[in-house]
């Protein structure tokens, strides 16, 4: 793995997994729209080090969440702990911690069932560019179907959690399919941001190290190229940090129904893009 390349992803990595435009669908086409103007993969082969880098990068973006997040995540844990110690569950905060708690054992059943059918997808961006036009409608009916306001309960965190887990099929963002399931509900655009972002802690956790670092050969570390790799790390941590605080920023003006036309024109070129090329 080169500099240029591990910037490139970290980049990719840090714009597209908390806008709900799919970080998974846009890695897989530049990778391939990079093997279509050069004819070689982007990455030669996918061995140990770039499980390892994949594992980087997320927990790159993760560490974006958690400074973003702190006085979020340290009063939620605060209250969860007080609040067991106290047997007091009144507090918001409190109810969060259980929402998450609840939801993430959902997503990771969904997830768990789900890899092995949608592995090989990645390798198909014709079928990746029509889950990323889906996750388009999904993003403009829950704005349009709507319920009244409301805030965050148990059933909402349930439905959220399974919509996470099917956020494994690449095209369907996570961030996309966990908002819009929240605000189809009837919860605000906003809040219903910050329960996604603090929800994917645990998922983005777990997804990053346990089950890729079972595939890694840790006997080929000493070979990685750690150059890139922090590279690849600083620009999906920047990147990504700034794409939570300006999108929080953003939700509180624009409705979800402007990511869904950008979902819709990216996945329709990207079709007929990539139907054309294999035609050739």
């Amino acid at each position: 793995m080169q500099v240029l390349q591990a910037v490139f992803v970290g980049a990719v990595q840090g714009i597209s997994e908390f806008l709900p435009i799919s970080s998974s669908a846009h890695i897989v086409f530049a990778q391939s729209l990079y093997k279509i103007t050069t004819g070689v993969n982007f990455l030669n082969e996918v061995g140990s080090e770039e499980i390892f880098f994949d594992i980087i990068v997320h927990l790159a973006t993760l560490l974006a969440v958690f400074i973003f997040f702190r006085k979020d995540i340290f009063e939620i844990l605060k209250a969860f702990f007080l609040g067991l110690k106290n047997k007091d569950y009144t507090s918001p905060d409190f109810k969060t911690a259980v929402f998450i708690l609840a939801a993430t054992p959902i997503t990771c059943i969904v997830a768990l069932l789900l890899k092995e059918p949608t592995h090989a997808l990645v390798e198909n961006p014709k079928i990746v560019s029509i889950f990323l036009i889906v996750t388009g409608f999904i993003l403009y009916f829950s704005e349009k179907l709507k319920s009244k306001n409301k805030d965050m309960n148990l059933k909402t965190a349930l439905w959220t959690g399974l919509a996470q887990g099917l956020a494994v099929f690449p095209g369907l963002s996570r961030s996309g399919l966990t908002i819009a399931t929240q605000v189809f509900m009837g919860m605000d655009r906003v809040k219903a941001a910050r329960f996604s972002f603090l929800m994917s802690i645990p998922v983005i956790l777990g997804a990053s190290m346990a089950y890729p670092l079972l595939e890694m050969d840790l006997s080929q570390m000493a070979n990685f190229n750690y150059k890139a790799i922090f590279w690849g790390f600083m620009t999906s941590f920047i990147v990504g940090y700034l794409c939570v605080k300006y999108f929080m920023k953003l939700l509180g003006k624009v409705t979800l129904k402007c990511f869904s036309y950008y979902c819709f024109v990216v996945g329709a070129l990207m079709f007929v893009l990539f139907s054309v090329c294999h035609r050739l």
